[in-house]
């Protein structure tokens, strides 16, 4: 495959938002799929990012910005990833110090990070909670679809 990533890519996929929203959305994304660290745990197999899903009220378009207040809503994503250990938050740590650094001021961001197993168990137990949310969310990068970082892209600034 010699597709590189493109921004404009996951941009379009929150088309519905403000342009400042669908940036920091794809930044988000970037920087999970850029700094998450699988070395960090001893698993059976590499780690990958299968999915990152953009959840809640920025998905259902039901999102609240309150200037006078300063309220708003959280950008809610799930992040499945292919083996349970690399749900540890210590994979996860690099790159939510850098969403934190970059974006902590302007946006709260709540991510939740499930494994393929969970994704399998939920269906199996018809777990409305998860099901309905990966139904109702948007995707934002699958790896069976969408192309790989490109080098500078791969790591971002620490």
């Amino acid at each position: 495959m010699n597709d590189i990533y493109a921004r404009e890519v996951v941009m379009a996929r929150v088309g519905h938002l403000i342009r400042r929203k669908q940036y920091e959305i794809e930044r988000i994304a970037r920087i999970l799929r850029g700094c998450f660290d699988p070395d960090q745990v001893l698993a059976p197999e590499p780690g990958r990012i299968t999915r990152i899903l953009l959840i809640g009220p920025y998905a259902r378009r039901g999102w609240y910005e309150d200037k006078h207040t300063l309220q708003f809503s959280d950008y809610e994503l799930w992040v499945i990833v292919n083996h349970p250990l690399f749900t540890e938050e210590r994979c996860w740590c690099r790159a939510r110090n850098i969403i934190e650094r970059e974006l902590g001021n302007r946006c709260a961001v709540d991510l939740n990070i499930l494994s393929k197993a969970d994704v399998r168990a939920a269906r199996a137990e018809r777990d409305h909670f998860i099901l309905d949310r990966i139904e109702a969310g948007i995707t934002l990068y699958r790896a069976s679809r969408d192309a790989p970082l490109n080098a500078r892209e791969a790591s971002p600034r620490r």
